[in-house]
This record gives structure tokens, sequence and C-alpha cells, in this order.
């Protein structure tokens, strides 16, 4: 009995595995389109990114970092770290000590991006491999004295199609060989901004855009011969949502802005008062009902954004939609950065490759857990993160997965084989024991007097 359960144990730990023995070192392409929210995936059509996920894995869900800002969402991508903990807390940031500004026009200084290792200076460390990066945040910057080896200086005047020639150039003729890339792409973020994520027609021909070139994307791999051997994942940093000028917070009607400084602005904008910091809470607290404000210290702690010089004493966090400003005017019609709880501040992941599964949906994830996976793919040790790597074993060919419905079945099966086994041997051992009808009128050999003769 105890062999027959363990058999069929082995049996599905069997199933469940995949082969990940590969010829090949393994690689990697991350690619991000910027400001994809994750349910354009179904209001909208994409062809060909639905092919892409038919043969390989979706994640419904990814949970981001708050704030929901680029840089800071890129970066903890990359490190598997919180904004508090990797240190680029904001698209827009002010050190108290150095007098430093920080911008995403203004972003290369080394001192702002070394709170943390990033997964391409790792990848780049490691003997007989190197790093290529199209634009993604942060990859033209010095961190911890290292670049990749190929790189491209970010503008974004610069085509997708050049953005990716350049990393399948690299991925095919570099020595030592690009084992980790990575590929940005601005849009749909620029458009959502523009249009709002709820104008249908514009996002359509947005988003439909997009597909496309992730079709392109699909196309020249193949045609290189990368297909089948590069490990793709496809993602985004943040979703948007749809703002209105009917749903302002103008912060000049509640406190006169000579009282403090504002260093980045909605929906989370943070405040570095020139006076007493009380004075300008008590006056920020009551300026709108759509708006909470937190002293540095309060700031709960599931946004994990808390513990890091470069977090203002103040931060204004706007409810969903609405746009902190300093006059009337609405400066655009689709934003992010919101609590990161929200539905629309989530993107989607999406990943195809010989260490992912094929056909596989899974509903969520944290975009911190993506860091660990990417280092077990590529056989690094990761540097200490705030991911989970059990999170994402379900999407890898060479982890056992089980998840809790599945654990509760498989018991619940086995227990019912036992006690079906355990039963049916009783009844057997039971029929066995009975005694024949009329046995003990058998004659027996040493029966002196027959009872009939």
């Amino acid at each position: 009995m105890k062999s027959l359960v363990i058999l069929l144990f082995s049996g599905l730990i069997t199933g469940c595995r995949g082969n990940s023995s590969h010829s090949l070192p393994p690689k990697l392409l991350l690619v991000s389109f910027d400001g994809f929210r994750a349910d354009y995936l179904q209001n909208y059509e994409f062809p060909h990114l639905q092919n892409f996920i038919k043969e390989g894995v979706l994640v419904e869900h990814v949970k981001n970092v708050f704030i929901t800002k680029t840089f800071p969402n890129h970066y903890s991508i990359v490190t598997g770290l919180y904004e508090e903990s990797h240190g680029i807390v904001a698209n827009s940031m002010y050190d108290v000590v150095t007098k430093k500004h920080f911008s995403d026009l203004d972003d290369k200084d080394p001192f702002w991006w070394n709170e943390a290792v990033p997964i391409w200076v790792t990848n780049q460390l490691q003997e007989n491999r190197s790093s290529a990066a199209a634009m993604w945040p942060g990859t033209d910057v010095p961190i911890h004295n290292t670049t990749p080896s190929y790189f491209m200086n970010y503008s974004s005047s610069v085509s997708f199609e050049e953005r990716l020639n350049n990393i399948t150039t690299w991925l095919i003729n570099s020595n030592p060989p690009v084992t980790f890339a990575t590929l940005y792409w601005e849009e749909p973020d620029a458009s959502g901004h523009k249009y709002g994520p709820e104008d249908k027609e514009n996002m359509y021909r947005v988003l439909k855009e997009i597909d496309d070139l992730i079709g392109e994307l699909v196309h020249k791999l193949k045609v290189l011969g990368l297909w089948e051997n590069l490990n793709v994942i496809i993602t985004s940093d943040h979703g948007m949502t749809q703002c209105s000028k009917d749903r302002l917070i103008n912060l000049d009607r509640c406190i006169d802005n000579s009282s403090y400084a504002l260093i980045d602005l909605t929906p989370v904008a943070a405040v570095l008062p020139k006076i007493n910091t009380t004075e300008v809470y008590n006056k920020l607290k009551v300026c709108s009902p759509h708006m909470n404000v937190y002293l540095k210290e309060d700031i709960p702690a599931r946004f994990h954004y808390q513990h890091n010089n470069r977090i203002q004493p103040i931060i204004l966090v706007a409810d969903e939609g609405w746009t902190i400003v300093l006059n009337k005017s609405l400066p655009k019609l689709g934003d992010h950065g919101y609590d990161n709880s929200l539905s629309s501040m989530h993107p989607f992941l999406a990943a195809h490759g010989p260490a992912f599964h094929k056909g596989y949906k899974h509903n969520t994830i944290n975009s911190v857990d993506i860091y660990p996976m990417m280092c077990h793919i590529l056989g690094l040790k990761p540097r200490p993160n705030n991911g989970t790597f059990g999170h994402t074993k379900c999407l890898l060919v060479d982890q056992w997965c089980i998840n809790l419905p599945e654990a509760v079945g498989i018991v619940i099966g086995a227990l019912l084989v036992l006690t079906t086994l355990t039963g049916l041997i009783i009844i057997m051992q039971n029929r066995l024991s009975v005694p024949r009808p009329f046995s003990r009128l058998q004659l027996q050999e040493d029966d002196d007097d027959p009872l009939i003769e």
C-alpha cells in the first residue's frame, strides 16, 4: 500500500516537472511597454500578443510597487526591491544632504542608483557573460561603476525598430555572449496620458500599433533563429486611469506655496516644508476629502514607502482619478502613480521560451517577484530582495508547482485511494477467515467412526 502511494505522488511530481536541459546557455530578453494596463488585454484585440501567450505563460495582474511611476517600478523589476530599499522613490527626487536633484530628464548621476544592484550589473560581472540594453531606465548609468557591455543612451526619438535591431545584433554577435538584455518602449504610456485610457478610439489605434510591434519582435526572433532558445518576458511598469477637469485638488486654495517646496507632483506629491512641518501638514490635511495626507512616519506599512531619506516629510496621495495641481489646469487626461492596490495601476506579464510552460495562465504575482525568477533562469545568485521565488514557480518548467486547491485535491484523492484499498483488503481477509458451511461434518483420515455407513 505504501508503495502504491509513493508511486502515485512520484507520478504527479514527474508530470509537473519539465526537461530543463539545454545545450545553449540560458538567455533572457526583458521587454517593457510602458503604461500597459492589465485589462487592456480583455478590452482590446491583440492577435500577435495572444499568439505569444498561447505558446507561453500569462500572469493576468502584476501588483507593482508604490508609487506607481515609471522610474521606481522599472528599477523594482530589475532589483526585486521596494522603492524605499532601492532608492529610486519617484520620477523627481531631492536629497537634502547633497542638495542634489533627480528627474527623468536628469538621471545620469550614479548617486541615485547605487543603493541597489540591478540584474544587468550582476550578470555583467559574471565570467563569460555580458548584458545589453535598449533604453531601459538606468542602463545608461554606470551603476557601481558598471554599465552593460552594450547599451543605448536614452532618446525617445529612436524608433522601436532601431532598438530591436540593436538588441538582436548584440544577442547574436557579442563575445562574451549577451545572456541578459532589456528593451523599453514609451507606449502606450504616452498616449494614455494624452487621451486617457477611456478614449476607445485613440487607444484602439495605439494598442494595435503595440501589438504590431510584438508581432515584429517575434518575427525577427524567428528569422534570426533566436525564438526557440531565447526566454522572452513582456511586461510593464504600471497601468493608467482616467482623469478629469472635474476632479482637481488645487493646493493653492489651501496653503501659500511659499511655505513649502513641491519635489514631486501628482498623484503622489512629495512636500518639503520651508516652515514648521506640523503647520504645513495641518493645512494640507483639510485641503481635500479626495486626498490622503501623511507625515513620513505615518505612511501605511503596506506601501513599503517610508525608510529612505529621499522620501519627503509629507506625502500627499490623491484618490484614483483625482489630480493634484497648483492651478486650475488639468495637465493630463490619463495618469498613474496612485495606490498600488488599485487594479487600474496593475500591468500584466507574458513570457515565452524554454524556461516557461506553454499555455499556462496565472492570476497574480508581485513585480518584485520577477527579479528572483529572472536570476533563477539565468543561473545567477540573487542579491537580497523583497521578492518571493515561490510565487513564480508555476510559470517555470523546471519547478514543481502545486497550489492550495490542487494540494487539497491530491491529499483527498490519496486518502480516498488509501481508504478504498484498506476496505478491499479488510473485505478479502474477512472472506478468507469465514468458516465453510458444514466443515465440522467433513471426515478426517483418522476418524474411526464415520457417521454414515
